[in-house]
């Protein structure tokens, strides 16, 4: 493990669930995890808002609601846009003084769905307009709600429901969309990528966001049992094997600086981690070449961003 790797171990970590049990989350959800860990992250001075998707489905079954804070259901596409109408709301109360100064956590969080894809129109003129919120994307790679569907996140080679696996389909035929990258490219001050795998990284990145100013975005890895076929009690497991084999590496970019939470010596061959899901059952030895190949390039090409923020000295 990399000296750079940093460890958020709080001295009593927040008791208070504000993402109650009760919610309809298939077992094993690493979705459920995730929003759990960001809610203890944030604390109770936070409003949430969600577009449809999973999230919203298995949290807000009428009359109930597994939500202990102020949340907000939105259209799919329009998440970005309508928490920058909340912050602006915030500032025109406090311009009349209607409102105090006290801070207020205002959290978007949507699937890849909502968020590489039909949201990503709202989601990149919120960055542009700088309003201060914190989106993240809770990224399971396929609009799973729906039935398995492809998205942009969906990785080479998965087999979903549209991109199906067979005698002249080998699935998902497109690489895997870096949001992450794309969210750094509008210059805003805070983006990292985190894995419920990791909760203490997860915790710590929602808090460094939080206490920026600005727009922030958190690409969240969240394992999906039902649409990935793997074994409900392997989902930590395999977001530890993603982050491993280099899949899904941790990192933050701050200010547009690189810096790299995780490093291996040698990164664990690919196979680990998609010999125990079902969508990539179908993949021939030539295929899993291809991947990891790319996966190696990819790799390397992070590393090197990081080493170039230290070899001109950086921090």
């Amino acid at each position: 493990m990399s000296e750079q790797f940093s460890v958020y171990v709080p001295k009593l970590i927040n008791k208070q669930e504000d993402f109650v049990h009760g919610h309809r989350a298939c077992q094993g959800c690493g979705l459920a995890l995730a929003v759990r860990l960001i809610l203890k992250a944030a604390g109770k001075n936070t409003i949430v808002v969600s577009p449809t998707g999973c999230l919203e489905i298995i949290s807000t079954p009428y009359p109930q609601s597994a939500w202990n804070l102020p949340w907000v259901h939105v259209a799919f596409e329009n998440a970005a846009a309508v928490a920058g109408g909340i912050e602006g709301a915030f500032k025109a109360l406090r311009a009349k003084n209607k409102k105090d100064n006290k801070k207020i956590n205002i959290i978007a969080i949507g699937g890849d769905g909502g968020t590489s894809d039909i949201g990503l129109q709202a989601l990149s003129g919120a960055f542009e307009r700088g309003h201060d919120f914190l989106y993240v994307c809770l990224d399971n790679e396929a609009y799973m709600n729906t039935g398995i569907q492809r998205s942009s996140s969906t990785p080479f080679g998965a087999s979903t429901t549209t991109s199906p696996s067979g005698a002249v389909s080998m699935g998902q035929i497109t690489w895997k969309k870096n949001m992450a990258a794309i969210a750094a490219a509008h210059n805003i001050p805070y983006v990292a990528t985190a894995c419920p795998s990791y909760p203490f990284d997860l915790m710590e990145k929602v808090q460094t966001a939080l206490k920026t100013q600005g727009p922030k975005y958190i690409h969240c890895l969240v394992q999906c049992p039902t649409g990935w076929g793997c074994a409900t009690d392997l989902i930590i497991r395999l977001g530890s094997l993603a982050v491993e084999t280099g899949i899904f590496p941790l990192y933050e970019v701050i200010n547009g600086k690189y810096k790299l939470n995780m490093d291996f010596p040698k990164l664990r061959p690919v196979t680990d981690y998609l010999k125990f899901q079902s969508r990539f059952r179908h993949l021939k030895p030539a295929d899993i070449a291809i991947i990891q190949k790319r996966v190696e390039q990819e790799w390397q090409a992070l590393k090197q961003k990081v080493e170039c923020f230290k070899k001109t000295g950086v921090k």
